[in-house]
């Protein structure tokens, strides 16, 4: 064996071993959470991010984004935003532990007190939704707790898939599978097979569920607070193929750690002049409607990966 091989074979053996520690204790640092009252956990997490946030690069690259979004706003605002957005990432760390937790709505028993709270409006939509008989695509964004749409899919009858991102750490990513089926539904990973896995889905009459308001290299050029951008066209793509209803959910964050549900009525895609469904268009509108949701609750949004990029405005 050359030098070089056994190199590369070491550094791989080392990653490995690293890996598997790291995620090791990761899970048992996620079984100690569980032990800790919600509440105080929470705010422990908002207080942490609020006080080592801002000294992160990724408070420079939101503060530049923020600014380019809202040119009106002053520098004091955009500093209590990005207050705002760090706080709301820690609270975010702190709850993935107990998401199962945190979900205490009782569809049987809509006006028990709870963490969790519907609009009549919304309820109706998602009865309608599990009613229907139809697949169906369902899209989020990066907005408070963005884990919590999948939950909420489950407890409201509705048969789901959702698209997530697999950790790095393999012992995370099992821990992740094996507490999330039971209330999430399906789980199919980005990858190369997710397309298909997400096809034979809808063809099952599944609602699938995805995060599509990140930068995507080899995406649709959309317009995104008035800048041009790149979005993930999937979504469009199996709307034209399956000709399905497309719906938007969103959480709101509330005060005393509390969240509000919202889910769009059926959002009609822009079709061309044969009556297909447009891609780049259906992809415009899903954008602009994500781009509402933000102007609303700009504190509750992942603003600190970079969703414009130079390239683009070439």
């Amino acid at each position: 064996m050359s030098g070089a091989r056994l190199k590369r074979r070491l550094r791989q053996a080392i990653k490995r071993t690293g890996n598997a520690v790291i995620g090791a204790l990761a899970v048992s640092l996620i079984k100690v959470i569980r032990l800790i009252p919600i509440d105080p956990m929470a705010n422990f997490g908002g207080w942490a991010l609020r006080t080592i946030g801002p000294k992160l690069r990724e408070n420079e690259i939101a503060r530049r984004q923020l600014i380019a979004a809202f040119p009106e706003k002053s520098a004091a605002e955009i500093d209590t935003i990005l207050t705002g957005v760090w706080d709301n990432l820690g609270r975010v760390g702190a709850e993935f532990a107990q998401l199962d937790r945190i979900w205490d709505y009782d569809t049987a028993q809509p006006n028990k007190p709870s963490r969790v709270e519907f609009r009549p409006l919304d309820t109706e939509r998602f009865d309608r939704l599990a009613a229907d008989g139809k697949p169906a695509l369902i899209f989020a964004a990066h907005l408070a707790n963005w884990e919590l749409p999948a939950i909420c899919a489950a407890t409201h009858g509705l048969d789901s898939a959702v698209l997530y991102r697999r950790p790095n750490i393999a012992a995370i990513d099992r821990w992740v599978r094996k507490t999330r089926t039971a209330s999430m539904g399906s789980l199919i990973a980005t990858g190369l097979n997710a397309p298909m896995q997400i096809a034979d889905a809808l063809k099952r009459g599944l609602h699938v569920g995805m995060l599509v308001d990140q930068y995507f290299v080899r995406g649709v050029e959309v317009t995104f607070f008035g800048q041009r951008t790149m979005a993930n066209p999937l979504l469009a793509r199996l709307a034209q193929h399956f000709d399905c209803p497309i719906h938007g959910v969103r959480i709101v964050r509330l005060p005393k750690n509390r969240f509000r549900v919202e889910l769009t009525d059926e959002i009609a895609p822009v079709r061309d002049a044969e009556g297909k469904i447009d891609i780049a268009g259906t992809t415009q509108v899903i954008t602009t409607v994500i781009e509402g949701w933000i102007r609303e609750y700009p504190e509750q949004w992942l603003w600190l990966h970079r969703r414009w990029r130079p390239e683009d405005h070439k």
